[in-house]
């Protein structure tokens, strides 16, 4: 098999490190990554940070069609000559995250897409949140993040780096860890360990929740001071927005919540649960604000 490595110097060019590139060398650590997909002749899969396209004809070689990404115009033109005469890929030279995911999956037979991605490091979040936030086009999403972030993401309630992005991925999607990949399986070596993780976007989240936006503002809110109770965070991010302390009490006695807890160790589910009633208690003061307006 060529290698990255190889093909960057066929060509005369250097790893940018403006654009985290490191290129994934190790073909046995690329046909697990595409095995986890599982990938069937009719599916549709979009490849984040195609690179020079070694992964791309794995993919090819068994998808109906592969959306290639890749933001460096370089790699983009070695692409196009290396598999762009392949009938089913199809380059896009641009930003991962300006890629309209749901037009994309009108395309396909089954109206959904699937996802792998060696994703860059510093966008790995953002891109983990456009995944989510196109939900309803993604039937699954296999990407290779810096092993501190797959950590967050597929943590359990009371882990020490359980947060934010592990509450919001684990409401949408089934989690799992699939390998974790070392330094030297790449060109240039990183300075830090790889692991792969998949998500599968579940046909409906953990809880029918009242509101999404609501939902990811609670979340955020239960996590703005990790020492802080839950109780405590509430009252300080909510009393803005016109909740009372009753309000707030009220609202966990009935999710059967202990104020005295920590963000961390809520469960998505208890998050879900607490945000439909506060929102409710939203509405409720909404509408009594309108009555009593002259």
């Amino acid at each position: 098999m060529t290698r990255a490595s190889a093909i960057l110097r066929r060509y005369g060019i250097r790893p940018r490190k403006r654009l985290g590139q490191s290129f994934l060398e190790d073909r046995s650590v690329m046909e697990k990554i595409v095995a986890a997909a599982e990938i069937d002749r009719d599916d549709f899969v979009v490849e984040i940070g195609a690179g020079v396209g070694i992964m791309t004809e794995l993919i090819a070689a068994r998808a109906e069609k592969v959306i290639a990404l890749e933001i460096d115009p370089l790699l983009a033109d070695i692409l196009r000559e290396r598999v762009g005469g392949e009938g089913n890929v199809e380059i896009v030279e641009g930003d991962a995250l300006a890629f309209d995911l749901p037009l994309a999956a009108r395309r396909s037979a089954k109206g959904r897409l699937k996802i792998i991605g060696n994703v860059p490091y510093y966008i790995s979040s953002p891109i983990l949140f456009a995944v989510i936030a196109a939900r309803q086009a993604i039937e699954s999403a296999v990407m290779m993040l810096q092993e501190e972030v797959a950590d967050r993401i597929v943590a359990a309630p009371g882990s020490k780096v359980y947060g934010i992005p592990s509450v919001i991925a684990s409401m949408y999607a089934a989690l799992s860890r699939e390998m974790t990949v070392p330094a030297d399986c790449f060109y240039p070596p990183p300075k830090v360990t790889s692991s792969v993780i998949r998500l599968v976007i579940r046909e409906r989240p953990l809880i029918d929740l009242c509101d999404h936006d609501f939902f990811r503002k609670i979340v955020k809110i239960a996590f703005s001071r990790r020492r802080k109770t839950i109780l405590n965070n509430l009252k300080s991010g909510l009393a803005p927005g016109g909740f009372s302390e009753k309000d707030i009490h009220d609202a966990l006695r009935e999710a059967e919540i202990d104020g005295q807890r920590r963000g961390e160790t809520l469960s998505a589910l208890e998050y879900g649960v607490m945000s439909n009633i506060l929102f409710s208690v939203m509405e409720r003061q909404k509408s009594l604000d309108k009555k009593i307006r002259p």
